[in-house]
């Protein structure tokens, strides 16, 4: 088994979109996200952060410089490839939740997991369903998404992009859509099961209410990171992933 190490590396990463008239959205970005550790990047809308998310969460490709994951290089990688890693070493929880609606709870929180095969899926399904009852939707496992409340229908998203055991969980304005006191109970499980877990998540969020309780705090503009408080704790925090 590998040592810990950063689940996530930038190196002088840059993006540039063409066309008639480029647009350069990333300037020379350094990046590192701890193994275990919970990373928000703040910024105002336009600042590439969602840009950001998107170049480590295989969604998009910088224009140049160096990305890692893992220990692995992601340069040169086929569509293939890059769809393998995005299903097996990360997991995603979007502003909405984007539950199947003819699907269960505990069925939309496996469905990650179907991907990989239903051997697969019948192996994680205990797990998946413990982590339910830890976000408090123990006894809802059956429900159909629309006898959720929205602070619910999150909570399975949460759990669903926990449900392959990732190295890093991607988060992007994942209380955007609710109201404050919601928004502080999804941030509150989130921390949670990050501390608890030991998985790695990089949250991307305008609320400065959600930097409290975070291992490092990124600001953003004008595709600059401008500033960093906190520092990583790769070394001593989680556990280690090959």
């Amino acid at each position: 088994m590998a040592p810990a190490g950063p689940r996530a590396e930038m190196i002088r990463v840059n993006k540039v979109y063409g066309g008639a008239i480029s647009a350069h959205v990333l300037f020379d970005i350094d990046l590192a996200i701890g193994s275990g550790e919970l990373v928000v990047i703040v910024g105002t809308s336009g600042s590439g952060k969602t840009t950001l998310l998107n170049l480590l969460g295989l969604l998009d490709t910088p224009t140049s410089a160096a990305l890692r994951l893992g220990c692995r290089g992601v340069a040169g990688l086929n569509d293939a490839q890059r769809t393998r890693i995005r299903r097996d070493d990360l997991g995603f929880i979007c502003q909405f939740h984007h539950l199947l609606p003819a699907f269960t709870v505990l069925e939309n929180a496996l469905m990650p997991c179907r991907l990989r095969g239903l051997a697969f899926e019948r192996s994680r399904r205990d797990p998946v369903a413990r982590l339910l009852d830890r976000v408090g939707l123990g006894d809802r496992l059956h429900h159909l998404p629309a006898q959720l409340s929205g602070g619910q229908q999150q909570r399975v998203a949460i759990v669903r992009a926990l449900a392959n055991d990732p190295i890093l969980v991607l988060a992007d304005e994942p209380t955007g859509n609710l109201d404050s006191a919601n928004s502080q109970i999804i941030f509150e499980i989130i921390r949670e099961l990050n501390r608890e877990g030991g998985t790695a998540f990089a949250v991307v969020t305008h609320d400065e209410s959600l930097t409290d309780g975070a291992d490092r705090v990124i600001r953003m503009a004008d595709g600059r990171i401008i500033s960093e408080t906190g520092s990583t704790r790769s070394q001593t925090k989680g556990r280690p992933r090959s």
